[in-house]
């Protein structure tokens, strides 16, 4: 055996100067290039991120925005029909009311007591203040097909065209919508130029 194998050195290999300067300039680039490469993509995701973010909020708001008019036109419809409904029942009730009124007119005439039918008209009336039912003022005023139906017409010199002379009928109106026009007599001037 040689000499070579048996001794107890152990071989090692020189690395000149150089060689070390350029690999610790690798090695130090190398992080460098990997945080800011890290960096790069965290900021990437985090702009991805903010990007859904302000998405789901914008969804959110729409959604939002969704149900409260669902909210509001479900509340609406619900009032409309109760007030429809309350509306049907009280056109029925003036009717009977109408028909007391003619009977308490009746009695008047006739000279006999009628307190008894008085109190039932009073209570009758609480009922339709009750649920916002309000007779339609029509004598004096002028003309309006929302809120009165002429069913006559008479010469007045005196009064402007279309002014109500007489009413008919009584009209009620109950939360802005007409349970029932007021029937009228309405003036129109005579015609000058006819004559």
């Amino acid at each position: 055996m040689s000499d070579e194998n048996n001794s107890d050195e152990i071989p090692v290999k020189l690395i000149t100067e150089e060689k070390i300067e350029t690999s610790n300039s690798e090695d130090e680039s190398k992080p460098v290039d990997n945080t800011e490469q890290i960096s790069e993509d965290l900021s990437k995701l985090l702009e991805l991120e903010k990007q859904k973010v302000s998405q789901s909020e914008e969804k959110l708001k729409h959604v939002l925005a969704d149900f409260q008019n669902l909210s509001k036109k479900t509340q609406s419809d619900i009032e409309h029909g109760v007030n429809s409904k309350i509306n049907e029942f009280m056109l029925d009730f003036i009717k009977i009311y109408d028909d007391f009124i003619r009977a308490k007119e009746v009695i008047s005439e006739s000279k006999i007591n009628a307190d008894g039918l008085n109190s039932i008209l009073k209570n009758m009336e609480s009922l339709m203040q009750k649920y916002n039912v309000k007779p339609i003022e029509a004598l004096g005023e002028i003309f309006n097909p929302n809120y009165h139906e002429a069913i006559s017409i008479i010469s007045d010199p005196t009064l402007d065209d279309n002014t109500i002379t007489k009413e008919i009928r009584k009209g009620y109106i109950s939360h802005e919508s007409i349970i029932r026009p007021t029937l009228v007599e309405i003036s129109k001037k005579e015609d000058n130029d006819k004559k």
